[in-house]
């Protein structure tokens, strides 16, 4: 049997600071798959992928977002086992510091007229990588809030990384609106694409400033002095809570798909299809983005007095009680409505997003967290990273019925609710069964330090 230790002494640097660390890397990781959507259709394809021709460079540039996507579960499977053998603070300064670089080395890329396909090659290759540092950077993020935190407050501070979404949404919107408004067509098709893209430099030294300034987490820290560490923590993972992994993939399918459901592909639809101008709908996300800066620390406090799983299920039934009344209204192609369909069509699936670090936190045990809470977000930020491309297909068979984004929705909302019910259901034996494992020894799964 174990014996017990006492914890470490907390973290030097005040929780807050902690919080923001973990906040600033997810940001970082929101401005680049949001800066990179935004400019791919209009700059992307042109600029790298010319001779494809208009509909073929396209196809190649929205190719581009999707193979990031496809290679995260990999980097959730090399970062979390990092995260869970080396520890949580310098996994994250590794993360952060590959994806920020891939990110401003994207704005000094050649171009097909400079350099032929070396570019597109070169544009790629930094896909995979910003990709793979993904992978290990959301999971993380939410452990180094959590583990520097109290039992009361873990679910608030798991809510607090979470503000990276709407941050990075609405600096690289911003950033899309200011440059299309002073710049002139020809100076961003010639230089101005690079400047968002190099604008993650800057991003990225705060960023690793912030985390370099902290310590490695208590809990941490404990499971190396407990001698608990695994040696294969990814393999753990599946063996000791595969059910887990599941819940954690479903309850996380809401607060990522709405928003690659609502962002992504609502912007091409509402011009497509409803007659909205570009500028209204980036608008209108942009005020949703801003309202969750107040919303998610809210539902992350709701979620500390009540419990992350039922923040996660309300959320979940709220928005599909609310999913087709909102695309209903939504064909009336009004800007007053369009902006209350993001904020109402916003709010709800942010309570899913809000708590679903703190409900994944209690589904799992400390030394194999990391890895397991990777792999849960990259399989769901995989599969809704296809949400747009199913969604467009649903309305292609459908003539582009008013209903057809609902359908999608509404499954999302289900699958997470069953998902957030479970993880409620059974979270009181989760945490009884972590304290069992512990208690069983380290004789098959852990490898203790000397």
């Amino acid at each position: 049997m174990t014996t017990a230790t006492t914890v470490p002494p907390t973290s030097t640097a005040p929780t807050r600071r902690v919080a923001w660390a973990s906040m600033v890397g997810t940001s970082l990781e929101s401005f680049d798959f949001y800066v990179f959507a935004y400019f791919s259709a209009y700059f992307i394809g042109p600029l790298f992928f010319d001779p494809l021709g208009p509909v073929g460079s396209t196809l190649a540039a929205f190719s581009t977002i999707a193979v990031a996507f496809v290679v995260r579960p990999i980097g959730a499977v090399i970062f979390g086992h990092m995260g869970d053998r080396l520890g949580r603070r310098a996994t994250l300064l590794w993360t952060v510091g590959i994806m920020g670089v891939a990110t401003g080395l994207i704005g000094l890329l050649p171009t097909f007229g400079q350099a032929a396909w070396l570019g597109a090659v070169l544009l790629v290759l930094l896909r995979v990588v910003q990709g793979l540092s993904l992978g290990g950077e959301w999971g993380g993020s939410i452990l180094l809030a959590t583990e520097h935190s109290g039992r009361v407050s873990r679910a608030f501070y798991a809510a607090i990384p979470q503000l990276g979404s709407p941050a990075g949404s609405t600096l690289s919107a911003t950033v899309f609106l200011v440059m299309a408004a002073t710049m002139p067509a020809e100076a961003l098709a010639s230089w101005g694409w690079r400047i968002p893209f190099l604008l993650a430099i800057p991003l990225l030294a705060v960023s690793l400033y912030l985390r370099w300034s902290i310590d490695e987490t208590p809990v941490f820290r404990r499971v190396v002095t407990e001698g608990r560490r695994d040696r294969m923590p990814v393999a753990t993972v599946f063996r000791q809570r595969p059910i887990a992994l599941i819940v954690a993939i479903g309850a996380a399918l809401l607060g990522i798909g709405s928003y690659s459901l609502m962002n992504t592909y609502t912007i091409n639809y509402g011009v497509a299809h409803l007659g909205f101008a570009f500028q209204d709908l980036l608008i209108a996300t942009t005020i949703g983005a801003l309202l969750q800066f107040i919303t998610i620390p809210l539902f992350g406090a709701w979620a500390s007095r009540r419990s992350s799983a039922r923040v996660v299920l309300w959320g979940a039934l709220g928005t599909l009680l609310i999913t087709f009344p909102m695309y209903w209204m939504l064909q009336f192609a009004t800007f007053p409505i369009l902006v209350g369909t993001m904020i109402i069509g916003g709010i709800l699936p942010t309570m899913s997003w809000a708590a679903l670090g703190g409900l994944m936190d209690d589904l799992f045990p400390d030394h194999f967290r990391y890895s397991a809470l990777s792999i849960a977000y990259a399989i769901a930020a995989t599969i809704s990273g296809f949400i747009p491309l199913i969604t467009l297909a649903l309305g292609d068979a459908t003539g582009f019925a008013w209903w057809h984004p609902g359908i999608v929705l509404a499954i999302l909302s289900a699958i997470t609710l069953v998902a957030a019910w479970v993880a409620h259901r059974n979270s009181p034996w989760i945490r009884q069964d972590e304290g069992q494992l512990r208690a069983v020894g380290a004789a098959s799964d852990t490898a203790p330090n000397g």
